[in-house]
């Protein structure tokens, strides 16, 4: 009986599932998992995760004591539940979770640092490893400096928001642990300025990018691990099947699941050594002259910053209204 193309795309890339819906996680049994501010923003109002947004909120304001306000309880409990769905998270996977800096901090190097190193000493404090978790920060240059100390550190991260070559390049020279290059986004970007409505998958402008930068770091045997994201069809995943890592949402998990075929492999770090490719050597200067020539980038990274960033206030707000009814129904003091 043939395999499904789950069952056989694992055989040749690490599956990861891309969601903050803990019963997702269960069902697919993926290796890692990746959340952004966007997914647990969405989880944190799905009522089966009541419990731990209430918990988060109400650990906050007993750690805060009375006297703190409703505005600095909220930013706390912000703060930790990335890290309480990422805790949930790492009891069902094996493997890793990717937790996001917030996305406010994306052009600031020092503060992306701290804000990295205390979602670390959060883990830790759990009891969780730092080989666990892969902290998830914005592909700015800023962003990937902070990603070249944070990995001296011992701090793996995940460079995400990432849509041409040469941030990939600067991730890789930084010793950056892992990217994310968005697929879906890409194509969003072209289908948008073409007015074409698809694109074959094999001619998919997210596919050849992301194979671009897998065949560069195979070529020159960068350690960085490229793992494809943000997928709007079967065909972007299939196109890549071989690539380092794949991070799917459930529905098109749930849709690899369910369709018998055979699927070949694409990706292939063997093939990649004997391709004729110039080397690009990155410093600040050539990376903003490539990102301004590179609209497309430099729009989906801006779109993207700012999307986290929405996602982000709207998850404040609803942890403010919640708190308020907690408030409410327990007469904790304010």
């Amino acid at each position: 009986m043939s395999k499904n193309l789950l069952e056989q795309l694992r055989e040749m890339t690490v599956v990861v599932a891309d969601t903050g819906d803990i019963q997702a996680i269960e069902k697919f049994k993926p290796q890692d998992a990746t959340t952004n501010p966007s997914l647990i923003t969405a989880a944190a109002q799905m009522p089966e995760y009541q419990e731990i947004v209430d918990q988060t909120l109400l650990q906050a304001k007993k750690d805060l004591g009375s006297g703190a306000s409703q505005a600095q309880v909220v930013s706390l409990a912000f703060d930790r539940l990335a890290v309480s769905f990422g805790l949930k998270i790492l009891q069902i996977i094996p493997g890793r979770v990717s937790t996001e800096v917030d996305a406010r901090l994306s052009y600031d190097t020092e503060a992306t640092v701290t804000k990295a190193r205390e979602l670390i000493a959060q883990y830790e404090a759990a009891g969780v490893s730092r080989q666990r978790i892969l902290i998830k920060i914005a592909s700015t240059w800023e962003g990937i400096r902070a990603a070249e100390i944070l990995e001296k550190e011992g701090i793996h991260c995940n460079l995400t928001l990432l849509f041409g070559v040469h941030q990939a390049i600067a991730c890789a020279e930084a010793g950056v642990t892992l990217i994310s290059p968005f697929v879906g986004r890409i194509l969003d970007w072209y289908k948008k300025e073409t007015g074409r409505d698809s694109y074959p998958s094999a001619e998919d402008p997210g596919v050849l990018s992301v194979t671009k930068i897998y065949n560069y770091y195979k070529k020159f045997g960068y350690k960085t691990e490229v793992m494809g994201a943000s997928f709007r069809n079967l065909g972007e995943i299939t196109e890549l099947a071989g690539c380092d890592l794949l991070t799917i949402s459930p529905a098109l998990l749930g849709e690899l699941q369910a369709t018998i075929g055979e699927l070949p492999r694409k990706l292939d770090a063997s093939k990649a050594s004997g391709m004729a490719i110039e080397k690009i050597s990155m410093d600040k200067a050539t990376f903003d002259k490539m990102h301004t020539a590179d609209r497309m980038a430099s729009e989906k990274l801006d779109e993207g910053i700012k999307g986290f960033t929405k996602a982000l206030e709207t998850l404040e707000q609803l942890l403010a209204e919640r708190l308020a009814k907690l408030e409410a129904e327990t007469q904790i003091p304010v």
